[in-house]
């Protein structure tokens, strides 16, 4: 699945990344999470996306940075699943990285607004 162009412009790091879109991968973590799907699910080099789920630029900054953590270590899936089992999703410690990873790359290429008379 191609990433579109204007994304693969500002944030070059995601076209290092396989994207799918639906399969099974979001529906069982939907399941583990106790919804339908999930939005987006890092599978080592790939991420499978929801059906329905927005080309958003922060979700796949966040699902690159997993892909990043996947080749960071060989134990990282057991690591990731300790944290979730022992911690809960919500406070999982790579969750709270990817998130914070995303965000500041995401705001870096925030248009900046200039208020008038400022």
């Amino acid at each position: 699945m191609m990433l579109p162009a204007d994304l693969a412009e500002h944030w070059p790091e995601l076209t290092s990344v396989c994207w799918r879109r639906g399969g099974l991968p979001p529906r069982i973590g939907g399941w583990c999470l106790g919804t339908a799907t999930v939005q987006g699910i890092t599978l080592w080099r790939t991420v499978f996306l929801a059906p329905g789920a927005a080309w958003d630029a922060a979700l796949l900054l966040h699902e690159h940075r997993h892909v990043e953590q996947f080749t960071s270590s060989a134990a990282f899936p057991v690591l990731y699943l300790w944290e979730s089992l022992t911690r809960g999703y919500a406070r999982n410690r790579f969750e709270a990285d990817a998130n914070a990873w995303a965000a500041k790359r995401f705001d870096r290429h925030r248009p900046s607004i200039s208020t008038p008379g400022a």
